[in-house]
């Protein structure tokens, strides 16, 4: 029965580590497709857009699985959706797109998990130790290493940049309350819902601008594509699954490596160089999250219990997929 559910634990722990790797590269993508798809259109109808392509994917997907969510779930996915997909691309993509500079964009929103380990405390009550504050705090100094060369530039006026700090605010808000509110849809439901909430949004501020028709360019629909299949499926997909087992603080940290991983994308694709203090940066944010305090194994909780005490683990019921504490660490 041991080995059992020590084989259990190592696949568990195989598959978060495999989903945080996929969301680090996946993530950064949507910054790529940004750079793209904004060449073609301005950014609220490629989001618009975007968000259609994905609600018509997602619901065939969701009629053909069968998935059904009650009013209860369409409400908490709707305030998901508004805070973790409007507002959030809205506030980031319309600071780009008034003069702050990518770099310093992505330094704003990798501040987001020390505004989630904060939240998570007030809010989801989770531990939160000082060294987690110490490791979140290097890997922040490190994303700041990375994107130095973004700071000195001329920039937009001082109060264009609230809004990729608004942005910032309003995923860390939608990250915790995904826990907080300890949604139960499937994955490809939820994403439906907050879809149709942003695709709504979006073009109903395209509509209002007049420029809601999308251009008839490769260019355009191509971006489209890569921000539905990579950012919207791959990226948010995965973003929510590691939310899901792992919990708010941790997802939060690994978007710090997300702006070095942007510059190898940038590299690949564009041919910009890679500078020394980026690779620097990049190596501090991943001690950091190295430093971060790896889950328990279940041997070990059952070895801290009280002497003579010697409890064994329940059974996972059969069918249901085991989840992670909402403790972090």
């Amino acid at each position: 029965m041991h080995c059992k559910y020590t084989d259990l634990y190592g696949y568990l722990v195989g598959m978060d580590k495999l989903a945080a790797i996929a969301l680090v590269i996946l993530w950064s993508s949507g910054f790529i497709g940004a750079e793209n798809g904004t060449a073609h259109a301005p950014a609220h109808t490629l989001l618009g857009w975007r968000y259609l392509v994905a609600v018509a994917i997602l619901g065939a997907w969701c009629w053909y699985r069968g998935l059904r969510t009650t009013w209860a779930g369409v409400r908490r996915q709707s305030v998901l959706g508004f805070f973790s997909q409007f507002l959030y691309l809205a506030c980031v993509f319309g600071g780009v797109g008034l003069g702050v500079p990518a770099g310093t964009a992505a330094l704003i929103a990798a501040m987001q998990p020390l505004v989630v380990a904060g939240l998570a405390v007030r809010v989801l009550g989770e531990g939160f130790g000082v060294g987690k504050f110490v490791s979140l705090a290097v890997g922040f100094g490190g994303v700041v290493v990375v994107v130095a060369g973004d700071l000195g530039g001329e920039g937009a006026p001082w109060f264009v940049y609230l809004l990729p700090l608004a942005g910032m605010v309003s995923l860390a808000v939608g990250t915790v309350l995904e826990r907080k509110l300890q949604t139960t849809e499937p994955i490809p439901l939820a994403m439906l819902i907050q879809a149709c909430v942003a695709a709504g949004l979006f073009m109903t501020w395209s509509a209002a601008l007049g420029d809601a028709a999308p251009p008839v360019t490769i260019g355009f629909w191509g971006a489209v594509a890569w921000l539905v299949v990579l950012s919207t499926f791959g990226a948010y997909g995965t973003y929510m699954f590691v939310l899901r087992r792992s919990g708010a603080t941790r997802v939060s940290a690994l978007l710090y490596l997300t702006p070095a991983t942007t510059m190898v994308w940038a590299l690949l694709m564009f041919g910009d160089p890679i500078t020394w203090t980026a690779v620097a940066g990049t190596a501090i944010s991943a001690l950091a999250l190295c430093a971060w305090r790896r889950p328990t194994r279940p041997a070990d909780r059952t070895s801290r219990s009280s002497a003579g005490m010697h409890e064994s683990p329940s059974p996972t019921p059969a069918g249901s997929c085991p989840r992670a504490s909402n403790v972090d660490g």
